[in-house]
């Protein structure tokens, strides 16, 4: 089967508006560069769905070219906001993106259940707003959730700033909804706590990329709102008084502490330079070298909750674990605390080329690991600026490499990334660690899992992706090369 009889078939299931080629009038960058600018691929075409019914005509039609001859491949995207080139097309012109921006449905919000079952493609604001609306809390937090869309969450586990308490988006799913990479439909949307009829097909799928399928719908868990939310921002000795803090906190608050994040004075400074509008607290304290936002949640009342931080902070300030801290007083200061952590990445961008890490080590861990990667890096690469920060309660670093000050950005980046990633990597895994926390592996470190898992993991997850996608027409190149 040719490829112009392939586009003629996609353009019969969804419509020929709904078919998007590449051409002088119809810029697809969008949908073919990736979210940092790193990579730009060429889609034979985009092609967006809104039902899972075309969905899965969608691949078979893709199969059955794939089987003619053709060679072509899917690429699911959500909102396109990966960090690891994993929902953008490669350069070989012979992939879909089969983007799922319009399944953008709540199906059904189940109070009595604690359940919201929606399509794939609705953006993580709005599933927060439709909850918020409904008098539920849906936990999850990220930094691109003006954009970021559930089936993306999915498909990398996504973590974000409250995981400490509510988990990453596996331990908020209940059920999918998946079109495999044969066009079948398997609905497992009952929204059940506890069923142990078999594999886990749910878990099979969330975390792999779109390389063993296409989730186009999803039943997450809902939580009942707080009746009172309270910020701290505080200033820190050290990173071992950070995890000293984090054990106090989770003493003092238990469920109750749904945040804590972590922030070297470089990264906050980069936010001062950027976005000198922010009022960054203890913005270049020269004893304080971190900073951690703490948020509680509090079932009882906002004077409970003011009572806890009390006598959180009291004891911590008592032990030299906290310098200084300051309270949110209102919504208002609440978000200007939090917007400055969120801020970051954004600053880092506007900094220039950076060199990323998303990596995952045993809270206890951590500041001996910091300790002694700095050292090994401020040797290797003398003048690259660090920019740390992340969720320490959950053990997630953005542990991140800005070239040297003056230094050319894209001449640092494309000379100095591997033997910088070699380096963090290595010193991850003598800690016991991921090179992946949050992020997925994408297209940038396909290459490098095989150094970093086990030789029995890799050969298991090959037989799960030839058992499932024996075409290889799922998102190939991604997470495993087969």
């Amino acid at each position: 089967m040719s490829f112009s009889t392939l586009l003629q078939n996609l353009q019969t299931i969804v419509g020929p508006t709904h078919v998007l080629i590449e051409s002088a009038d119809n810029d697809l960058v969008q949908y073919v560069r990736d979210w940092r600018g790193r990579e730009r691929g060429v889609a034979l075409a985009v092609v967006r769905p809104n039902s899972t019914e075309q969905v899965a005509a969608i691949v078979k039609a893709c199969a059955a070219s794939n089987k003619a001859g053709s060679g072509v491949s899917i690429v699911p995207q959500g909102g396109n906001t990966g960090m690891v080139v994993g929902s953008t097309p490669d350069a070989s012109g012979t992939q879909i993106v089969l983007s799922l921006q319009r399944m953008n449905q709540v199906r059904k919000l189940d109070a009595g259940n604690g359940t919201i079952t929606l399509d794939a493609g609705c953006v993580l604001q709005n599933v927060r707003q439709v909850c918020f609306d409904a008098g539920f809390l849906y936990p999850m937090s990220l930094g691109s959730q003006g954009s970021c869309m559930v089936g993306g969450n999915l498909s990398t586990n996504a973590g974000g700033t409250q995981v400490v308490r509510f988990g990453n988006t596996r331990e908020l799913c209940l059920g999918l909804e998946v079109v495999t990479a044969q066009g079948e439909i398997w609905s497992g949307l009952s929204g059940l706590r506890k069923d142990n009829t078999g594999y886990d097909l749910r878990d099979l799928f969330i975390g792999a990329e779109g390389t063993l399928g296409i989730i186009t719908g999803a039943t997450m868990k809902m939580y009942p709102l707080p009746a009172a939310k309270l910020i701290a921002f505080a200033a820190l000795p050290s990173l071992d008084a950070a995890v000293s803090l984090l054990q106090l906190a989770q003493k003092h608050l238990s469920a109750g502490l749904t945040g804590f994040e972590v922030m070297g004075q470089f990264a906050l400074s980069l936010v001062g330079k950027h976005f000198p509008q922010q009022r960054v607290p203890f913005l270049g304290m020269s004893d304080a070298p971190y900073c951690v936002v703490l948020e509680n949640s509090d079932q009882e009342s906002e004077a409970h909750a003011k009572a806890q931080f009390e006598r959180l902070l009291e004891e911590a300030m008592e032990a030299g674990h906290v310098l200084d801290a300051v309270v949110a007083e209102n919504m208002t200061q609440a978000k200007q605390l939090w917007h400055i952590r969120e801020s970051i990445p954004l600053a880092q961008a506007q900094e220039g080329l950076n060199i990323k890490h998303d990596i995952s080590i045993p809270v206890s861990s951590i500041p001996e690991f910091v300790r002694v990667t700095d050292a090994k890096l401020a040797e290797a690469f003398p003048g690259a600026r660090l920019v740390n920060y992340g969720h320490l309660g959950d053990g997630n670093l953005h542990y991140n490499l800005q070239a040297p000050e003056g230094a050319d950005q894209a001449v640092f980046l494309e000379t100095q990334e591997p033997g910088v990633n070699e380096l963090v990597f290595d010193m991850v895994m003598q800690f016991q660690g991921s090179i992946s926390a949050e992020h997925g592996i994408g297209s940038l470190k396909v290459g490098k899992l095989p150094h970093y898992k086990s030789p029995v993991a890799m050969e298991l997850m090959r037989t799960i992706k030839r058992a499932l996608d024996p075409q290889n027409i799922m998102n190939p190149g991604r997470v495993i090369e087969v």
